[in-house]
Parts: C-alpha cells; structure tokens; sequence
C-alpha cells in the first residue's frame, strides 16, 4: 500500500469515535492495566494467562485500545495480519468494559481492525471464541461472522466448533467474515 493510503487508514484507526473515546495502539507499557481486566472482563474465565507481553510488543502497531476521557480503558482488541495465510488477519482477543458494552464500542474496535488489517493485504478476520460465551457468539454473529465449518466440528453449546482445539477442554468456534470496504 502507498504511504498516503497507509496514512489514511492509520489516522481513521486513531480517529475520535464512539463515546468521545480515544483511539490508541497498545504498547507493552500496557500490559499491566490489561493483563488486571483481562478474567473479570471475560465473566471471571481464567483467561490472563493467554494475553502474553509479546503480544503488545510485536503486534501492538495492528491492535486497539479504547480509552475514556479519564484514560480509564473502555475496550481493546489484539490482533495480527497472518504471516502464513496473508488473505486474513486473526483477532487473539478483544473485550469492552461489560459496564461499557451495547455502546458500539467492540462494533468500533472490529471496524478499525478491519480496515488496518485490509490496508496489509487482508481480506477475511478470523476470531476464535470458547462456545461457552454466548455473548461473544452471539457478538460476532451480529457483525456477520460465520463459523467455520471443517472435519471435527461438532456443535457445542449450539454453534458449530472444534472441541479441545487448543488443548482439552478448551473448545473454540473458528468465527470468519470478510472485510468489506470500510474495514466492518
């Protein structure tokens, strides 16, 4: 992409948005405050353990954060162009404050991916969710997201995923949607 194409997408990534929140890349200065919302954030899932450092420090300039006014975070989203399949970029996590959802807060964080990601090349998301979550599932549904159906999948809590994907006992809807022409 050209560097005023690129420019262009950086700067819209950044732009004010929804709730007059600020618009960020993370850096590994933030993974402290990240890491301490991460199991309260996911309905007290013990999830802390999967948001390593290294995901700020080499993926921070492709992930989002969202933050008040009062720099009290709102929400973030990390996520990374695939390196083996350059067509789609995949979302490792992504959370909005639960007193501050329904607000198009996560929506905002999926569309500044979205376009981040196609100005690398992308042109499919890819976000896995543990099937137990239907607020997660029922989120990515909203956005138009569709499982991906493969040898193995089974449904589990309804939805179509792949049981012990990660290792046992940790199932995972494989979500996908292509991106469309503004990054949602």
């Amino acid at each position: 992409m050209e560097d005023g194409a690129s420019a262009a997408v950086e700067a819209d990534a950044l732009a004010p948005g929804p709730l007059g929140l600020v618009w960020r890349h993370p850096t590994e200065d933030d993974h402290p405050r990240l890491v301490g919302l991460v199991d309260e954030w996911f309905g007290g899932r013990r999830v802390h353990a999967t948001f390593g450092r290294f995901l700020l420090v080499h993926f921070g300039s492709t992930s989002l954060v969202a933050e008040t006014a009062e720099a009290k975070i709102a929400g973030y989203l990390i996520g990374f162009p695939s390196q083996d399949h350059p067509d789609q970029a995949f979302i490792h996590t992504a959370a909005v404050d639960p007193n501050l959802r329904r607000r198009g807060i996560g929506r905002e964080l999926y569309r500044r991916f979205g376009r981040l990601a196609q100005a690398r090349g992308a042109s499919h998301v890819i976000a896995p969710v543990w099937p137990g979550d239907p607020i997660a599932v029922a989120f990515h549904r909203v956005l138009g997201f569709e499982p991906q159906t493969r040898a193995g999948a089974m449904r589990l809590y309804g939805t179509l995923a792949w049981p012990d994907y990660d290792f046992p006992g940790e199932d995972r809807v494989i979500f996908t949607r292509r991106i469309g022409a503004d990054g949602g």
